[in-house]
């Protein structure tokens, strides 16, 4: 059975009416997927601000600590080498070729520059030598030390002495040691020698007013033999510096996460005080512009009224004209006091906006008033002498 043409039409309408709801539909979407990837650009945004913020922050406080441990921190150690030589050769007696100690100049400049020493610093000072196990070092038995630092102007600012020795072994120990050490000794990975320490200074402080520069180090011994010496010099750390130096981590950890929280802490009050501060001043602007705003939105009032009224004032005049010629009492007192009240009642009806109308209309009603009492006044008297007549007749 073939569809009719009324079919055809109300598919074609039924077609033109969802028509406009999908293309409605279709902008809605529209419009709430603009403003939810407008959001979420927005968000975005202040997301990777805040980020580069936190990051800024956070190198801040890194530096901050960074200076700080460079500034508090003095020179944990420091080791130099230190060459011995002979100041004089030329003894008289034929049996001694060499006529004076072992003398070493040791500068304490880092890098010939910077002190090595911060003033008020305890540090220890120790003299390391590695002095082989020959007989000329075993036949020599103790020996002495001494160091005499000296500032840059060029006296001595301290001397310390110190005496040392090789440590004891028996014959039948060293037969032993070098048999059982042989292979190593053979193939020259090991040494016959000894390590002295020789402690010179167990807590030395240097001058502010006369820091020093260099140390002369002298070995009272003439036949003493030595490998190679080197200069030890350590802090001795005590209170922050202690913790900062034998706990570096977690002492980075604490200082870089205080000066972060800090750091923090003034920015967040900083944008805040900002904030309050600009709403004041927009609240105080607002408030002066509606205080400058309030006489000329009056004076826009009153104009508008003032033009409005004028057409109305004709037709107050003439309303009370018709009023005034509708009040006029004809017959008698009754309907004057009909008309008065009448007149009363209406008389709101027709007040008009303006003053002087309302005055006009008062005062038209008082005569009109007057004029009711005076009729009355009048036809008592009329109907008194009406009365007496009768009375006398």
């Amino acid at each position: 059975m073939q569809p009719t043409v009324e079919e055809f039409e109300s598919e074609d309408s039924g077609v033109q009416d969802v028509g406009p709801q999908i293309n409605g539909l279709v902008v809605q979407i529209l419009e709430t997927m603009s403003v939810l990837l407008l959001r979420i650009r927005q968000k975005l945004l202040e997301i990777s601000i805040l980020i580069c913020v936190i990051l800024l922050v956070f190198w801040v406080a890194l530096f901050l600590y960074g200076s700080f441990y460079y500034t508090f921190m003095p020179t944990a150690n420091f080791i130099t080498p230190v060459y011995f030589f002979y100041s004089r050769t030329d003894c008289l007696s034929p049996h001694h070729s060499l006529c004076s100690f072992p003398v070493a100049n040791v500068s304490l400049l880092k890098n010939g520059k910077h002190q090595v020493m911060t003033y008020g610093q305890p540090y220890r000072i120790t003299l390391e030598l590695e002095m082989p196990e020959s007989p000329a070092n075993q036949e020599l038995g103790m020996f002495l030390v001494k160091m005499n630092p000296y500032s840059k102007a060029g006296p001595i600012v301290d001397r310390s002495a110190r005496s040392a020795m090789l440590h004891y072994r028996s014959s039948l120990l060293q037969a032993l040691g070098t048999v059982a050490f042989s292979p190593l000794l053979l193939t020259g990975a090991s040494e016959q020698k000894q390590s002295v320490m020789v402690e010179l200074y167990s807590e030395f402080k240097d001058d502010s007013y006369n820091p020093i520069v260099g140390a002369i180090i002298e070995i009272h011994s003439q036949r003493i033999q030595i490998y190679r010496a080197h200069l030890y010099i350590f802090a001795h750390f005590t209170g922050i510096r202690y913790l900062l130096y034998h706990f570096p981590l977690i002492s980075a950890l604490i200082g870089v996460m205080s000066n972060f929280t800090f750091l923090s802490l003034i920015i967040l009050l900083s944008f805040l005080q900002f904030n309050l501060g600009g709403r004041r001043t927009r609240g105080k602007a607002v408030m002066q512009q509606e205080e400058n705003n309030e006489p000329d939105d009056v004076n826009d009032q009153s104009e508008p009224q003032d033009e409005g009224k004028a057409p109305e004032r004709f037709d107050d005049i003439g309303c009370k004209s018709v009023e005034a010629e509708e009040s006029i009492p004809d017959v008698g007192v009754e309907e004057s006091e009909d008309d008065s009240i009448e007149l009363a009642e209406d008389e709101p009806t027709c007040e008009a906006g303006d003053g002087e109308m309302i005055l006009r209309h008062r005062n038209l009603s008082q005569s009109m008033l007057q004029s009711s009492q005076v009729l009355t006044d009048t036809t008592d008297k009329t109907y008194q002498n009406s009365v007496g007549v009768c009375s006398s007749c």
